[in-house]
């Protein structure tokens, strides 16, 4: 897609399965069901919809996916693909790990952060970007390095630890421009310092939406998931978001949707936001 004189495209982390309970939070089953399949265990698909975007100086690479350093109890819990879908995905479009020069995340949780790293030779966790400089939150990077025994399982330390020895942390404070023509949206509710991406070139605009919406059936603002630390926050939050996408016409980007990676939308009495036009990828 172009997008000014940005060139945006759909890079893959991975497709995995998670429980569909735990990604509607308190929408009954009876309801979600309707708008997404489940397959026999209760679970639904998801995509990790990485997007890179070639500004004509630098290639910016936001989220990474869930990488390839998941045990074999989480490949088999998640049904995750194998190898370095990321890599791969990359590959695909005709880059290398080599050809990245920054990588901003929109948090660290696994299945956003979780590609940043990689194992090498002696099995030490280190930046899968060599060149690239790693984007965060510095909030968000203070909280998921605190080890707060509640959090644990959301921030996996090998998958951004590494970033910082290795001399390729970035860490900002609030809503900054990045790149030119890419600006940091600090959105808090899913994580305190929760991120969205704003892409901005030659008029036309999107918003990687991270999981402020995670997918197109979470169009609703009450519609949440389980794990959003904040949740009045993000109910707030969210159709300001959307709502930027619907009122200047620009494309709402989602990482996790199985079926489409970014849309158009417009305003809905119903359901406070419908799809105009969806694309499956962004090529």
């Amino acid at each position: 897609m172009r997008l000014g004189d940005f060139e945006v495209r759909t890079i893959s982390g991975g497709n995995y399965w998670i429980d569909g309970g735990s990604m509607f939070g308190v929408v009954p089953r009876t309801v979600w069901t309707r708008y997404i399949a489940v397959d026999d265990k209760s679970r639904i698909l998801q995509r990790t919809s990485c997007v890179l975007v070639r500004t004509g100086r630098e290639n910016v690479l936001i989220d990474t996916g869930y990488g390839s350093k998941l045990t074999e109890k989480e490949r088999s819990n998640f049904s995750s693909e194998p190898g370095e879908p990321l890599v791969e995905s990359l590959a695909a479009a005709g880059l290398t790990v080599n050809d990245i020069d920054v990588v901003v995340l929109s948090h660290l949780h696994f299945d956003h952060a979780g590609g940043a790293t990689r194992f090498d030779a002696a099995g030490r966790a280190v930046p899968t970007f060599p060149k690239a400089t790693y984007v965060v939150q510095r909030h968000e990077w203070a909280t998921a390095n605190a080890e707060y025994p509640e959090l644990r399982a959301a921030y996996h330390l090998p998958n951004f630890v590494p970033l910082k020895e290795a001399g390729q942390l970035r860490l900002i404070d609030g809503n900054v421009e990045i790149v030119p023509g890419l600006r940091a949206w600090v959105t808090g509710g899913h994580t305190e310092a929760h991120q969205s991406i704003v892409i901005e070139s030659g008029g036309e605009g999107a918003i990687y939406l991270g999981d402020v919406c995670p997918t197109f059936r979470h169009l609703p603002s009450l519609w949440c998931i389980a794990y959003d630390l904040e949740l009045l926050k993000l109910r707030r939050i969210k159709p300001e978001v959307l709502g930027t996408c619907a009122d200047r016409g620009w494309w709402a980007l989602c990482d996790h949707d199985p079926d489409h990676a970014a849309a158009k939308l417009r305003r809905d009495d119903k359901r406070d936001f419908a799809v105009v036009e969806a694309l499956a990828t962004l090529e």
